[in-house]
């Protein structure tokens, strides 16, 4: 590791104990490949929000590298996926970038790898950002900046630069409208992730979905009923989620991007 990036002691025995192990391979894996080049190894997601739950959340991994040969983030690929390392979790979603372009807080997708695995995740592995939407990546690397866990090597909240105010109020639109549409979304996931983007846009923090939706659950009382039976939902595994009605849930997506617009200066529509 270059001179000057100070290592701090590792986060990964905060992990709960059910993805611990996983967890550890997965950096060695990452460090036996990348050697020198491997900056950082951090947890993002419901991981670093503290509100992992085994059977429902995915594994958010980001990994920051110096610069390094393609032929690095192929081998990264084959190494983590699933079943070949058995995911615990519902899936695997682990994002390689740069260390300058990590640092610089630039929207965008920027990725040298995106990729799923695991299984209930459907495989996704992509070595070209163009084109991608930058929006989850801006949002996940702000949560990184901000909550991130240290798995190996520097920092993640150094390594991760923070995005502009202005960059993330356009993430975090473009977010709601994506779980507005209900494409490969539960219902439950959809009106918790609204409950965190009103969140951020009021608050400028990031928190878990539920704990998002219990704050916008006390302050809008018309929703609370289906916000309560939204958490109430995401507290099962994946595939015992409940059913939620169509129209209530389609009404409050519409107030929470009504509402993120407003604030964000989106124009709504």
């Amino acid at each position: 590791m270059p001179a000057g990036r100070a290592v701090m002691d590792s986060d990964i025995e905060r992990v709960p104990a059910e993805v611990g192990r996983y967890l550890s391979e997965l950096v060695q894996r990452a460090r036996t490949i990348y050697r020198d080049r491997l900056v950082s190894v951090g947890a993002v997601g419901s991981l670093a929000l503290g509100d992992y739950r085994h059977g429902r959340s995915d594994i958010d991994i980001t990994v920051v590298v110096d610069p390094a040969p393609t032929r690095l983030a192929h081998e990264l690929a084959d190494a983590l996926a699933h079943p070949g390392l058995r995911c615990p979790a519902a899936g695997l979603e682990l994002v390689v970038y740069d260390a300058g372009f990590a640092a610089s807080g630039a929207p965008g997708a920027g990725y040298l790898l995106n990729m799923n695995t695991g299984p209930v995740l459907p495989a996704v592995v992509d070595f070209e950002s163009v084109g991608a939407p930058g929006f989850w990546y801006v949002i996940d690397r702000a949560i990184g900046h901000q909550s991130g866990w240290t798995l190996s090597g520097h920092p993640i909240r150094e390594a991760l630069g923070p995005p502009a105010r202005k960059d993330l109020l356009a993430a975090v639109s473009a977010s709601v409208r994506e779980h507005a549409s209900g494409a490969g979304h539960l219902a439950d996931n959809r009106i918790l992730n609204g409950c965190r983007s009103v969140y951020y846009c009021r608050t400028g923090a990031w928190v878990s979905k539920r704990a998002a939706g219990r704050s916008v659950a006390a302050a809008e009382k018309r929703f609370r009923p289906l916000i309560g039976a939204a958490i109430r939902s995401f507290e099962r595994p994946r595939e015992s989620a409940r059913e939620l009605s169509a129209g209530e849930v389609d009404e409050f997506m519409a107030w929470a991007r009504r509402t993120v617009d407003r604030i964000s200066g989106s124009p709504v529509s």
